[in-house]
């Protein structure tokens, strides 16, 4: 017998498995949950009735995971959370022709709120939950789109460790008093890197910052290349040129924002867009009282990111300076900063649509 079949004469036998010793013929609809690890993965499969027949821990890997679900008929739903590392298993599920469902983590509150919670009941409530029609989903993001993110995303932490660098050179010059406030000499130039050389530091502290220097010139190759791509992306995308009219919105800005909102028809409004990435305040109301706090943080961390780098620009532009001390006189930069971000991205929104009705149009009418 199969291993992991159930015993013959069962339910599960005459739901699932044919009468053939080893062979899988579903006899009505099926619904997968996965419960992802980053080495072994809980698998999951219920009938329409709600009868789990198959819950069983493998290995990851394709050809563990289709012994226990492979013969499952094509476009069979398969759910599973976005956990670590999950893109591995969208390409299995996509190649076989079953019909992937990624489950929001935060929102499965019926796995989060379990009394019993393990491997078994976690890949049987995602299955259970996707039967039911109650599968809190999140967007899967085409390919293209996800190639574009992890660039994206990839220069945007060669730089993060770029600034870590230059970090550690100052801490090495503060701890000789060679970094006093007030200094504006760029370290970085060639001037800049002459007076590094010439100053009367120990030979450690020499050797360390030689070496933090050299690790940035390498970086910098790199970080070069990458906005070569960036400008090259950049004019072959009008939206782009949309996004750039925004203050504070330059080619790189714009990019990231298309490549993290992805298909902005998904967004009813500017409201569920800023609410996306996590920008606008918690409430916590009861009867006639209501309290606001911070934002809740509770989405796109790299959308929110940059659109609060944009926001130190745009704060400055003739369209939100006034707003920004306004709001600052009141609840003090930092909260004003986060209020400029939420205003810009709102507008993003509104562009975005534009530029989409825009490409339809021209769709519909192409010039002679």
């Amino acid at each position: 017998m199969r291993a992991g079949a159930p015993p013959p004469g069962s339910f599960r036998e005459q739901s699932f498995w044919g009468s053939r010793v080893g062979v899988w013929r579903p006899a009505m609809s099926a619904y997968v949950g996965i419960d992802v690890h980053r080495r072994r993965s809980q698998i999951a499969v219920m009938d329409e009735r709600g009868r789990t027949a198959v819950n069983r821990n493998v290995p990851n890997g394709r050809e563990s995971l289709l012994g226990v679900f492979g013969d499952l008929p094509v476009g069979t739903p398969v759910a599973f959370e976005a956990a670590f590392g999950w893109g591995w298993l969208l390409e299995l599920l996509q190649d076989h022709g079953f019909e992937p469902h990624m489950a929001h983590p935060l929102q499965c509150k019926a796995i989060a709120s379990a009394r019993l919670k393990n491997d078994k009941v976690d890949a049987a409530t995602l299955a259970h939950l996707l039967r039911a029609d109650l599968l809190p989903e999140a967007w899967i993001a085409p390919p293209e789109i996800r190639q574009q993110r992890a660039v994206l995303r990839h220069r945007a932490q060669l730089v993060r460790l770029r600034t870590l660098l230059r970090n550690r050179i100052h801490a090495v010059l503060a701890d000789h008093g060679c970094d006093k406030a007030g200094d504006t000499r760029n370290r970085w130039s060639s001037p800049g890197r002459q007076w590094l050389h010439e100053l009367p530091l120990p030979t450690a502290s020499r050797t360390v910052i030689a070496d933090l220097l050299e690790t940035m010139d390498a970086l910098q190759q790199v970080i070069d290349r990458l906005d070569a791509y960036v400008a090259e992306q950049a004019k072959a995308d009008p939206r782009v040129k949309a996004l750039t009219a925004l203050p504070g919105i330059g080619r790189l800005t714009a990019l990231l924002v298309l490549a993290e909102v992805g298909d902005v028809n998904r967004f009813g409004s500017a409201r569920k867009l800023v609410s996306w990435a996590g920008l606008t305040p918690t409430v916590r109301g009861s009867d006639r009282t209501v309290r606001y706090g911070h934002i809740s943080k509770q989405g796109d961390p790299w959308l929110r990111w940059i659109m609060c780098e944009a926001a130190h620009t745009a704060k400055r532009s003739p369209d939100y300076i006034d707003a920004y001390a306004r709001i600052a006189h009141r609840r003090g930069k930092k909260v004003a900063t986060i209020a400029i971000a939420r205003k810009l991205l709102a507008r993003a929104w509104h562009v975005l649509r534009e530029a989409e009705e825009t490409a339809r149009a021209e769709e519909a009418c192409p010039t002679a």
